[in-house]
C-alpha cells in the first residue's frame, strides 16, 4: 500500500490544494484513499472527506502519544490502496523548538514517504539549496520527491527543472500553474466544504489541474487492492442503543471529530443530527451536542429560526445536558455582532458575542477541570481554540467548568460557562486515550436520564 505524508517548506504553499486534487484525483479513479490531517484542524478535513468520500482523521502529538498515533493510522488505513496525510505549516515545523511533534518526526513515526510541495513563485536556481538543506536536514526521513506549485510559465519550470536536476537528487512528479480563488478564505481559513455553495465544481476543477500536470501514476499504487471488510464501530456495538444524542449538523456547525462521534456509537447510543438552520423544533434527546463551525456567517438564518431557539432554550432550561463548543458557545449567547451587524441568539448564557479583526485565542490549550458538572477531576487537559470572538458578560456570573493554564479561553484566565446541565466552551476537547471526554459526557447524560451504563 501507498502511504505519503503532503508537506511544505512553509504554510500557505498550496498544501491543501495539492492534496484535495490528489485524494479527488485517486478516488476517481477508483483508488480506495484514507486521509488524515495533522493537528486539530476541521476545515481541511472537510474537504478531504469530501473527496475520498470516507472520513478524514486528524493524527495530533497535542493530545495523542505515539503509540496512539501509530495505532489510529493503521487501524483507519487497513483495507486502502493508499494513506495520505496533509502535513500542517513546514514539514519540520511544530510547537516544539526540538522537532519532537514535526510533520518530519510523524512521517518517521508512520514509516511514510514525504511529498514535498514549494511554492515556486518568486525563484528559480535558488530552489536547488534549499532543497539540498531541507535533504541534509534530517537523513532519515523518505524525502525524495518534490511537486512544483505556483509555476507561472514554460520558462519558470525550465529553470527551476534544470537547477534541480543539476543540484540535487529529487525527482520532480509535476509543475502545476497557479490556482487561484478556486476554495476562498476568510478570517479561519478556507471555507469548509460544508458552506461551500458550489463544491463538486470547485474540485473537479482542482482534479482536473492536476491531472494534467502531475506524473501520478508514480504516486498512486499500479494496481488497485481488491478491499477488504473494515472492522468498524459498528462490529463492536454490544447492548441496545439507550441514549439519543443530538448533533448539529447545518451550514452553521460542522466542526467535529469522527471518531470522537463514533465513540458515541461505540458505546452502544445513537446519533441525532439536527439543522438548528431548517428545523423548526428539537427532536426527543437525551443530550445535545453542538460544536464548532461559523454560526457569525449564518447568523441571520439561525436567528430567522425562532422556534428552534425557543425549543433549544426550554431544553436546557428542563435540564437537557447539553455540550456547545466555541460556534455553539455562540450560538447559546443573547447576541451575536458580526460584520457590525447584531443578531439574536439564543440567550441562554447572559452575554454577547463581537466578532474582531484578529484572533482572540489561537492555538493550544491546556486545562484544569474545576467543580466539573461531568465529574471530571483532571489537569493539564490538551485541547485547542481558534476563534475571533470575543465574550461581552452582562449581569449574570456563572461558573466555570476550567482554569487556562495555556491558552485565552472566555477570558484569558477561565472557559466553560455553566449553567445548569450546560456547558459551553472556546476549547475544542478530542477524546483521546489521555481523556476521554466522550465518556465522561455520556456518563453524565446517563446519570441525567436515570441510566447508568458505562
Amino acid at each position: 500500500m501507498q502511504t505519503l505524508l503532503i508537506s511544505s517548506t512553509k504554510k500557505s504553499s498550496g498544501k491543501t490544494i495539492v492534496t484535495i486534487g490528489l485524494v479527488g484525483l485517486a478516488t476517481k479513479l477508483g483508488y480506495s484513499v484514507q486521509t488524515f490531517k495533522k493537528g486539530p484542524d476541521f476545515i481541511d478535513p472537510s474537504w478531504l472527506s469530501y473527496v475520498s468520500k470516507r472520513p478524514c482523521f486528524n493524527l495530533d502529538f497535542n493530545t495523542m502519544s505515539a503509540n496512539e498515533i501509530k495505532s489510529t493510522y493503521q487501524t483507519r488505513v487497513n483495507g486502502s490502496d493508499m494513506g495520505i496525510i496533509e502535513g500542517t505549516k513546514g514539514l519540520y515545523d511544530g510547537i516544539s523548538t526540538d522537532g519532537r511533534d514535526s510533520n518530519a518526526e510523524l512521517a518517521k513515526l508512520l514509516s511514510t514517504e514525504v511529498l514535498l510541495i514549494i511554492d515556486c513563485k518568486g525563484i528559480t536556481r535558488g530552489i536547488a539549496p534549499l532543497l539540498q538543506g531541507y535533504k541534509k536536514f534530517d537523513n532519515k526521513l523518505k524525502l525524495n520527491h518534490v511537486l512544483l506549485n505556483h509555476v507561472s510559465t514554460s520558462r519558470h519550470e525550465g529553470k527551476l527543472l534544470s537547477a534541480i536536476k543539476q543540484y540535487t537528487d529529487f525527482k520532480v512528479l509535476g509543475a502545476i500553474p497557479p490556482i487561484n480563488n478556486l476554495i476562498d478564505e476568510r478570517h479561519l481559513g478556507l471555507i469548509p466544504s460544508f458552506q461551500h455553495k458550489d463544491k463538486n465544481s470547485v474540485t473537479k476543477s482542482i482534479i482536473s489541474t492536476l491531472q494534467d500536470n502531475v506524473d501520478y501514476k508514480k504516486i498512486f499504487p499500479k494496481k488497485i487492492q481488491k478491499q477488504k471488510q473494515i472492522k468498524g464501530y459498528k462490529n463492536l456495538i454490544k447492548g441496545k442503543q439507550n441514549l439519543t444524542i443530538g448533533v448539529a449538523v447545518d451550514s452553521a456547525f460542522g466542526f467535529y471529530y469522527p471518531d470522537d462521534l463514533e465513540k458515541i456509537v461505540k458505546y452502544g447510543h445513537k446519533i441525532k443530527k439536527i439543522n438548528l438552520i431548517k428545523d423548526k423544533e428539537l427532536p426527543a434527546l437525551d443530550g445535545l451536542f453542538i460544536g464548532g463551525g461559523f454560526p457569525e456567517t449564518q447568523a441571520m438564518e439561525l436567528a430567522k429560526n425562532i422556534s428552534m431557539k425557543k425549543s433549544v432554550k426550554s431544553a436546557i432550561e428542563n435540564h437537557l445536558p447539553v455540550y456547545a463548543e466555541c460556534g455553539g458557545l455562540m450560538y447559546l449567547a443573547n447576541n451575536l455582532k458580526f460584520n457590525s451587524k447584531t443578531k439574536k441568539m439564543c440567550n441562554v448564557f447572559d452575554i454577547d458575542i463581537i466578532m474582531n479583526t484578529k484572533p482572540v485565542g489561537r492555538g493550544y490549550t491546556i486545562l484544569d477541570s474545576l467543580v466539573h458538572p461531568w465529574g471530571i477531576k483532571k489537569i493539564n487537559i490538551h485541547a485547542h481554540e481558534f476563534h475571533y470572538s470575543s465574550v461581552i458578560s452582562r449581569k449574570k456570573r456563572y461558573k466555570y467548568a476550567f482554569n487556562i493554564k495555556r491558552g485565552y479561553g472566555i477570558n484569558g484566565k477561565k472557559d466553560g460557562l455553566i449553567y445548569k446541565n450546560t456547558i459551553a466552551s472556546f476549547s475544542h476537547l478530542r477524546s483521546c486515550n489521555s481523556f476521554d471526554w466522550i465518556k465522561y459526557f455520556i456518563k453524565h447524560i446517563e446519570e441525567v436520564n436515570g441510566k447508568a451504563n458505562i
